[in-house]
């Protein structure tokens, strides 16, 4: 599949993101996209989903996490995340760096790898 034939990914335009490595999973109709993300400080993800699972890693800076249905946390370098598959959820680097992560996803292939959500309202928060 060529750049122009993979499905739209939302955050994109918003954020730095650089494919590692794309393959077909074990699963059937699953592939795994690992991806590096660069976070300037201020910036923010965005309320968004994944047709699958994200296993993410900090590798610099800090990141707030907002997760529907968890509560909010600050992962620093050297954190581990988890996202469930279509779960909304945002990621907001606090600085003073760019926030740097690793996520690996097994999504659905075909999907495209983030779609944002609208008007979503924090319920763990309130």
């Amino acid at each position: 599949m060529t750049a122009s034939e993979r499905p739209r990914d939302d955050l994109a335009g918003k954020l730095t993101r650089r494919v590692i490595q794309r393959a077909p999973s074990s699963i059937p109709g699953r592939e795994i996209v690992q991806v590096e993300t660069e976070i300037p400080a201020g910036v923010e993800s965005g309320w968004h989903v994944h047709p699958g699972e994200e296993v993410g890693y900090i590798i610099a800076g800090e990141v707030e996490m907002k997760v529907e249905g968890r509560p909010t946390v600050i992962l620093r370098a050297g954190d581990g995340f988890l996202i469930p598959p279509r779960t909304p959820h945002n990621a907001r680097d606090i600085g003073p760096e760019t926030g740097r992560m690793l996520s690996t996803y097994i999504v659905e292939t075909g999907q495209p790898l983030a779609s944002f959500v609208g008007q979503h309202v924090d319920k763990a928060s309130q």
